[in-house]
């Protein structure tokens, strides 16, 4: 299966570029310079809209791209020795995901990236992109920063699964989704969360009666509105409180 080829061939279709792309601002480096914009659209490729559910690349298949959200979003998710999925990552317009498996040891991709709901993604070839990388020192640097990012997400899922009440791991978790709106310049107190409850506890750690029991007291206490999976962040210090552990009589009886 070689994602980047299959994708380039229906690049003509679609005529949005680097250059005049909505998300320009939040995946591109702030360092590069028009020219050097056009360089990197000339090897990225476009493909047509993923439907829900369906798989964009699997675990164990031969790395050769990455990949940026243009629309919708992505989840990644690790396959256990049981068959069971562990649920690694979430992605929004503007992200790149499938760093995770740069310098894999058996050059395979490390998860299975499945669409969350209509998605559209930029394909970058890898070996084009480290060719790239090497004529344009601005991008190899946001490559490095982004894989550092990268690591830190993947260091702050496990202290919060490690050593957070259930109560703490969901405030962080909306916290951070927050953030990462607000880099696209939208609302970071309306969220549309793309991924079910069931994907919530999953990356969490979580069971699934304990994420919906949580929303629900969160929305009680007046944290949060929440309708199906649109979420208003009503009180935002009361949840920067309840990520930080301060707020005792709301994160009691919910691990």
């Amino acid at each position: 299966m070689d994602i980047p080829r299959r994708h380039i061939a229906l690049r003509a279709i679609h005529q949005t570029h680097c250059d005049d792309c909505a998300l320009n601002p939040v995946c591109l480096p702030p360092a590069l310079e028009a020219s050097e914009v056009h360089l990197l659209d000339e090897i990225v490729a476009r493909n047509r809209p993923l439907p829900r559910g369906a798989v964009l690349f699997h675990e164990g298949l031969p790395f050769n791209a990455l990949f940026t959200v243009r629309s919708g979003a992505i989840k990644t998710y690790n396959s256990t020795p049981a068959g069971e999925e562990q649920v690694t990552g979430f992605y929004l317009p503007g992200e790149i995901f499938g760093l995770d498996s740069i310098g894999s040891p058996n050059g395979k991709y490390g998860s299975t990236a499945i669409a969350l709901e209509t998605t559209t993604v930029c394909v970058l070839p890898f070996d084009a992109l480290e060719t790239l990388g090497r004529k344009l020192p601005s991008l190899q640097r946001h490559l490095n920063q982004l894989m550092s990012s990268e690591i830190r997400a993947d260091q702050h899922i496990m202290q919060l699964v490690g050593r957070r009440t259930a109560d703490q791991r969901i405030a962080s978790f909306l916290l951070t989704l927050s953030a990462r709106y607000k880099r696209r310049h939208l609302s970071e107190n309306d969220l549309h969360l793309p991924m079910s409850r069931s994907d919530i506890a999953n990356h969490l750690g979580l069971a699934l009666e304990t994420v919906s029991r949580i929303f629900t007291r969160f929305q009680q206490v007046g944290v949060l509105q929440v309708s199906g999976r649109d979420v208003v962040i009503a009180n935002r210090q009361s949840l920067i409180e309840l990520a930080d552990g301060k707020t005792e009589s709301v994160t009691c009886n919910s691990k």
